[in-house]
């Protein structure tokens, strides 16, 4: 059904903004794809129009929203931020030669999720998507010839013409002349005839070609595939079979509109819709279904592949198994479970698990086995899938594969050292790399955090080997879960690294010390690295005050130096309050963990102060890299109130909501609603909360509670009530607790 006409009917979504009623037509029109657009130190976000996790994705080229030249439309992005391929520009000009390399000089844009319009010199430029096609209009009210250039945004790629009216192109991207690179096809078709086509003098991947100089009105439809051209001509006449631009414009908000009216918020102010419609919104960019209408090409056997089943591509696990997945377990479960189906057909074509699985295949990045992570979360929530094949490959990527970071193959020397004796081995300031698979130019061993991350990892791995019937798994699973101890310095309560003595290095700084031993992050950050085992850890740390006078250090402290010398080690660690790191996505559960230690309403004051800060309705409003949905869900999730601390169990610690009345709309018709009585911006704290009207005095619920739908109600005030949630019974289960693991 079309929630958008349920829920809308009676009237319009009503905000309120400094006492003022604004009115809007849809949630659709809350999102707003320039908000980070501007970048605090990192990457920008994009203005990518799409439809909700379709292969198809448009972006304007930029260095940022503060910047007025596009160097190209990109008529697609195989892979979130990594490629852009097919660059188109029209213009209105006397010149057509001096526009071989011209920005295109934009004014006035609109931008939605389903489309895309800017003023330029001349002319209106207009976009709207499908799935695997796009239509783009270009209105003239200027004098001059009309241009169509199309350029390659990577070094292999042509264009040539196909009649009067028809361009193709072919652009390959990922990793030339290797295995991790494939070809992207377009078949693009005008309205009207052409009457002049050349390439560039100077690069021959450049081709233009001119429209009638009378013409007013020039539509171009065009399809996109990674099979062939003629399947993207398939997929362009099966989606666009005719030059109607408002069909395909309209069609697409309903989709945007039905996607979004998941999950609808009452009662918030005009900027925190903004900001939390526009963060649901990128969580619906990735991963992607690339099946051309029952057929696919994969990367991982560089076969076409028939099949009536999605085959979803493009995930970066480091970033999004924290937030993006857990949230469209809730929300899009059978759409989770085929992106899961088609991570483990990645496996058995190549034998190797994914960690970023990107359209092109595997990319070596980041740390991790998290596949594990993510299966166990979805497994846990009722999902069924291959797991016996999924085991497989976590149980490979553990025991037989590096874990160095940016790197992928057998194991070394440094991994055989982990399983033998329970950590990565570091090595001390100034003594040089021995093991040549390390990159030790600024990526380096990341010693501590291999250890915190595969910790975890094999906890699900335990987890998972125990439903399995694995005994002897089970138990060495197990044992790995604990190897996190071994890098836990405990008279400095922090953990630490050890070098391959077993000696603790010295001199070592938890502040300032990078990427030798964390990955973008510090210890202070690392230090709460241990999700699977938090009642472990904290008892490590000398009990539930301890550890939150550890908690109540790091929202406090400075550091330490400028900031300039700060981020010229730790680049990533954006978003500080404190030594908090909101920019960055290992630190995203920390707020949370107030919870644990009896201390709640520190979680509600907090997460108000970082939402507030860094996710307004702004250009400036992402504090770090969003990385295609990783860092907009932790904003959906706790502007909702509730957040998954530790994917693999069934867990939701409670946090402090934004809106009067946040209703999920869950698949089978049900709804979980969080109700926020008497809340505004000073009464962000919890006084009392009923679940399905019973008293709930701990912190967190279920997701069992959850999808059975229900109300969570808290009736919120300006003082803190530091009693609620406080009591050492009422904490969070721990994963390594018997709660919610079987």
């Amino acid at each position: 059904m079309n929630y958008k006409l349920k829920c809308l009917c009676i009237g319009v979504c009503v905000a309120l903004c400094g006492g003022q009623a604004v009115a809007r037509e849809s949630l659709a029109d809350y999102v707003d794809p320039t908000i980070g657009g501007v970048s605090v130190l990192l990457e920008t976000t994009r203005q990518t129009i799409h439809l909700p996790n379709e292969m198809l994705r448009f972006v304007p080229l930029r260095s940022s929203m503060l910047d007025d030249w596009i160097d190209d439309y990109a008529l697609q992005m195989p892979d979130h931020r990594r490629h852009w391929v097919f660059g188109f520009m029209p213009f209105c000009t006397a010149d057509p030669a001096s526009h071989w390399t011209a920005p295109g000089i934009c004014n006035n844009e609109e931008t939605h999720p389903y489309y895309y319009r800017a003023q330029m010199d001349g002319l209106t430029f207009e976009f709207a998507p499908v799935k695997k096609s796009g239509i783009v209009r270009i209105k003239y009210d200027g004098e001059g010839l009309h241009p169509m250039r199309f350029r390659s945004r990577t070094p292999v790629g042509a264009y040539k013409s196909e009649g009067p009216r028809v361009v193709t192109g072919t652009a390959e991207f990922g990793k030339p002349d290797t295995r991790e690179n494939m070809t992207a096809y377009l078949y693009a078709e005008f309205d009207c005839d052409m009457h002049a086509q050349q390439h560039s003098p100077q690069d021959v991947r450049h081709f233009m070609l001119l429209a009638p100089d009378e013409a007013r009105q020039v539509t171009m439809r065009y399809g996109i595939s990674y099979i062939s051209l003629e399947q993207a001509r398939a997929n362009m006449e099966c989606e666009i079979p005719a030059f109607d631009f408002d069909r395909v414009k309209d069609e697409a908000r309903r989709t945007w509109e039905d996607r979004l009216a998941q999950i609808e918020a009452v009662g918030g102010t005009e900027a925190h819709m903004r900001t939390f419609y526009t963060a649901l919104y990128r969580c619906s960019e990735r991963m992607v279904d690339i099946n051309e209408y029952g057929r696919f090409f994969s990367a991982w056997d560089r076969k076409v592949h028939e099949s009536s089943e999605p085959f979803y591509v493009d995930n970066w696990l480091w970033d999004t198994h924290i937030a993006l997945e857990p949230l469209h377990t809730i929300l899009n479960p059978e759409m989770e479970k085929q992106k899961i189906n088609s991570v483990i057909e990645m496996y058995r074509e190549s034998g190797e698990m994914p960690r970023f699985a990107l359209t092109s295949g595997e990319w070596a990045a980041m740390t991790g086995n998290f596949a594990a992570v993510w299966m166990l979360d979805a497994w846990q929530k009722g999902l069924r899938f291959d797991m016996q094949t999924a085991y497989e490959g976590f149980r490979k990527n553990s025991l037989e594969r590096t874990m160095l970071p940016w790197r992928t193959g057998p194991a070394t020397p440094l991994d055989t050292f982990y399983n033998a004796h329970g950590y990565y081995p570091a090595l001390r300031p100034g003594e040089p790399e021995t093991v040549p698979e390390v990159e030790s130019t600024w990526e380096r061993r990341q010693a501590v955090s291999i250890t915190t991350v595969n910790s975890y990892s094999d906890w699900c791995i335990a987890r998972i080997a125990r439903m399995l019937g694995k005994t002897d798994d089970e138990r060495l699973f197990t044992e790995r879960s604990q190897f996190y101890r071994n890098v836990f310095r405990t008279e400095r309560g922090m953990m630490w690294p050890k070098d391959e003595r077993g000696e603790w290095v010295e001199p070592f700084n938890p502040m300032h010390d990078g990427r030798a031993y964390f990955t973008e992050n510090n210890a202070y950050i690392f230090n709460w690295d241990v999700k699977h085992d938090l009642k472990g850890l904290i008892s490590l740390m000398g009990g539930r005050e301890k550890a939150e006078a550890k908690l109540d250090e790091l929202f406090h402290m400075g550091v330490g130096t400028a900031k300039f010398r700060f981020y010229n080690v730790l680049p990533d660690a954006t978003g500080l309050m404190g030594m908090f790191q909101m920019g960055n996505e290992p630190s995203f559960h920390i707020p949370y963990l107030y919870d644990y230690v009896g201390s709640p309403w520190k979680t509600q004051k907090y997460l108000h102060s970082l939402i507030d800060t860094y996710f307004i309705d702004s250009y400036l409003g992402m504090p770090g890299d969003e990385d295609g949905g990783g860092m907009s869900a932790f904003v959906v999730f706790s502007m909702m109130g509730f957040f998954p601390v530790t994917p693999g169990t069934t867990t939701y610690a409670i946090g402090s909501p934004f809106f009067e009345k946040t209703t999920l709309r869950l698949p089978g018709g049900k709804t979980f609603t969080v109700r926020a009585k008497n809340i505004s911006a000073e009464n962000k704290f919890i006084q009392s909360a009923r679940l399905n009207g019973k008293p709930l005095d701990k912190p967190w619920f279920t997701h069992e509670q959850l999808v059975a739908g229900g109300e969570l109600e808290l009736t919120m005030g300006r003082q803190p009530n530091k009693t609620w949630g406080a009591a050492p019974e009422a904490a969070p289960p721990s994963g390594t607790d018997s709660i919610g693991q079987d």
